[in-house]
């Protein structure tokens, strides 16, 4: 027993240090994913960036289910499983890799097929996602057209999501964590040099987001293998359906399936809301929901991919007294960061907005609807960062039906709101049910994990919040005064006056969370701090 609490303090420890490498590595990716998307807005107008979104969304939603949802999520509890309670240097290894490559043939076939289907079927499945572009005929072609060309996406990222799968059951979360940033890497290159050249051959310059995609896709995988290979698991693929873990896969992947098709029905309904909004709709929701993808990708996410590991051995050996402890440390940590991250995003909208897209085709009227959007979706971090923290929990138990039913409850709520406020609030009203229904089903994962772990330390993580949204606060405050302050200073519509408050406010609001959150006491900056420290002293070292 004393072995397995000082293990678990061990797991605790790194916890933080291997979120640190995959937030690293999605702060790369999360950065060049800022720059794309400032330049998808300044290069294209709405309606080609209107119809990409849309596109781009079918097959990346896909993904969800064939690539870094289900297969992966069900992959690592049973990969980790057999690592931990067998011998990792003699049959365990060796069964584990056997594994793996039996995953790999089954997910190969699946994802070939879903590509050929999506291509066949790119007009019914715009129909589906769309339908208020009929009014609209050359946005839905174009949108058509996008997704037919895009759709081969979903094959290379399903592959790269399943490699990753396998390195973050072997700890290795460097490669997988960097990788995805060559997909923004791609874009860029893209967005830059292909518009000329494809206008000038009568082709639509908005096929250069597209190819973009494709190549970023292809890029990961390459970029993975190197990695695969070290830890031998980057063998042929092989197809014995019988293999007992490639059953237990698909025994836990059909409710997540089910899972990710409510998903999936939300986001259907979320982008045909849009499409009946307007030009514009799909674009000033996209953007906004990329912004917020930026705080929860560099550290939720990282949580979340770097716990998974340590709650499914934990919960394979049944310690699930050490399995609440480390699912309530990384929840502490995820809302010391998110809820400040929602403040910020709240408050300070505007200013954020028009510093960072407000530029060539994104006009002023663009950055006031995109930052409708942010408010609301900006908002609701902390509330999908804690419900991102719930559902490994449930993973690493073996237990996918509830999360399935509360998604499927999730879709309800969100359809009901989405209903009732996009009349008064349009495209902001999408935004608004997104953050009311992802509320819904974080309050949902609480009760129901409360009947399967003996304790959720919910007195210590409550603690910890009302002590984050205190220094929050005041920090957003303080933010907004030196964003008017500073606006008071430029020209008119002058350059200055755009970009400089939002640059002010984001610094002045950091600081003063900083600041605040340690007269607050927050246990949490601590391992924060020491881990930068650390990274910033082996860079010296390393100098």
């Amino acid at each position: 027993m004393q072995g397995q609490r000082e293990e678990g303090r061990e797991e605790r420890k790194k916890l933080v240090a291997r979120a640190g490498i995959v937030g690293a590595g999605t702060l790369v990716s999360r950065v060049l994913g800022l720059a794309r998307d400032m330049s998808f807005a300044a290069l294209f107008r709405v309606q080609e960036t209107d119809a990409f979104f849309v596109a781009f969304t079918i097959p990346n939603a896909l993904r969800q289910l064939l690539g870094e949802g289900a297969i992966s999520s069900a992959v690592v509890p049973v990969l980790s499983g057999k690592l931990a309670t067998e011998d990792a240097e003699t049959t365990g290894e060796k069964n584990a890799r056997a594994f793996f490559a039996n995953v790999r043939g089954v997910s190969l076939i699946a994802l070939l097929v879903t590509t050929v289907l999506g291509v066949v079927f790119a007009r019914p499945l715009t129909e589906l996602f769309a339908g208020g572009y009929r009014t609209r005929p050359v946005d839905f072609e174009r949108t058509v057209q996008f997704t037919r060309v895009v759709f081969p996406y979903i094959f290379f990222m399903g592959t790269a999501a399943l490699g990753m799968a396998a390195l973050n059951a072997k700890r290795r979360f460097a490669v997988a964590a960097f990788a995805p940033g060559l997909l923004n890497v791609a874009f860029l290159l893209t967005v830059f040099l292909l518009p000329g050249p494809f206008e000038r051959a009568g082709i639509d310059p908005g096929h250069a987001m597209v190819v973009g995609a494709l190549l970023g896709g292809l890029l990961q995988v390459v970029a993975q293998w190197p990695a695969l290979r070290a830890i031998g698991y980057a063998g042929w693929p092989r197809f014995d359906f019988s293999d007992p873990g490639v059953r237990e896969v698909f025994r836990r992947m059909v409710p997540m399936t089910f899972g990710i098709g409510v998903y999936y029905i939300d986001l259907i309904v979320s982008r045909r809301f849009l499409s009946e909004l307007g030009p514009g709709a799909q674009s000033y929701f996209s953007w906004a929901m990329r912004l917020c993808e930026f705080p929860q990708g560099i550290f939720v996410l990282a949580l979340s991919t770097a716990a998974l590991p340590s709650l499914s051995a934990f919960a394979a050996r049944g310690d699930l007294e050490e399995l609440g402890k480390t699912y309530a440390h990384g929840m502490r940590l995820s809302l010391f960061v998110t809820i400040p991250a929602s403040c910020g995003l709240a408050f300070l909208a505007e200013p954020i907005v028009a510093t960072l897209l407000q530029r060539g085709e994104f006009s002023a009227f663009a950055a006031s609807e995109t930052a409708r959007a942010l408010m609301w979706q900006g908002g609701a971090i902390w509330t999908v960062a804690a419900v991102r923290q719930l559902v490994p929990v449930f993973f690493a138990l073996g237990n996918t039906r509830t999360p399935v039913i509360v998604s499927a409850l999730d879709l309800v709520a969100f359809i009901a709101l989405a209903v009732v406020l996009r009349g008064p609030l349009g495209h902001a009203g999408i935004s608004a049910a997104v953050a009311g229904s992802s509320a819904v089903q974080m309050v949902l994962l609480f009760v129901a994990l409360r009947w399967r772990l003996p304790d959720l330390h919910l007195g210590e993580i409550g603690r910890s919040a009302v002590r984050t949204l205190a220094a929050s606060l005041v920090a957003a405050a303080a933010g907004a005064l030196a964003a008017r302050g500073t606006a008071m200073l430029g020209p008119v519509g002058g350059a200055f006056q755009r970009a400089a408050p939002g640059v002010v406010a984001m610094v002045v609001f950091m600081a003063a969370f900083l600041v605040w959150a340690h007269l607050f006491g927050s246990p949490e900056l601590a391992p924060l701090v020491s881990g930068v420290r650390r990274r910033l002293a082996r860079g010296k070292a390393a100098r």
